[in-house]
């Protein structure tokens, strides 16, 4: 797993273009303020290993949270970070899992629309620990 999170000041987003056939039509936007935004990329290496990606997912998430005085995060689906892509049917769990996870921990936690390019507008500060990248 690729994981880019980054501190966004004001995260914006709205559906462009349906990118899975197997997902429904959607029309949605929405602004998230002072959030970690967790650019995830499942990699196919993940998918025998998913209980561990998960977890080492959410911990990095809750840190960079933490780090920047905040209790929302975002999970973005962003396949754009390696070559290898895990199937999207696992994706879409682990983010699905990850959220219940992060919400059980007492964090507001969006997803934003799976299987969608997103028109985005993302406003972060110049901050060393406003973006951050990990190989999971």
């Amino acid at each position: 797993m690729k994981l880019l999170m980054i501190y966004a000041e004001k995260f914006a987003y709205q559906t462009s273009l349906k990118s899975l056939d197997s997902v429904s039509e959607k029309n949605e936007q929405n602004t998230i303020e002072k959030a970690v935004v967790g650019f995830i990329h499942v990699e196919e290496k993940d998918e025998a290993n998913r209980s561990d990606v998960e977890t080492k997912l959410i911990k990095n998430l809750k840190w960079a949270a933490r780090k920047n005085n905040t209790e929302k995060i975002v999970l973005h689906s962003f396949t754009h970070l390696s070559e290898s892509k895990a199937s999207p049917e696992i994706t879409k769990q682990l983010l699905d899992n990850s959220e219940q996870r992060l919400k059980n921990s007492n964090y507001q936690v969006y997803q934003t629309p799976f299987g969608y390019f997103l028109d985005l507008d993302v406003q972060a500060p110049g901050t060393p620990l406003a973006r951050l990248f990990k190989d999971i």
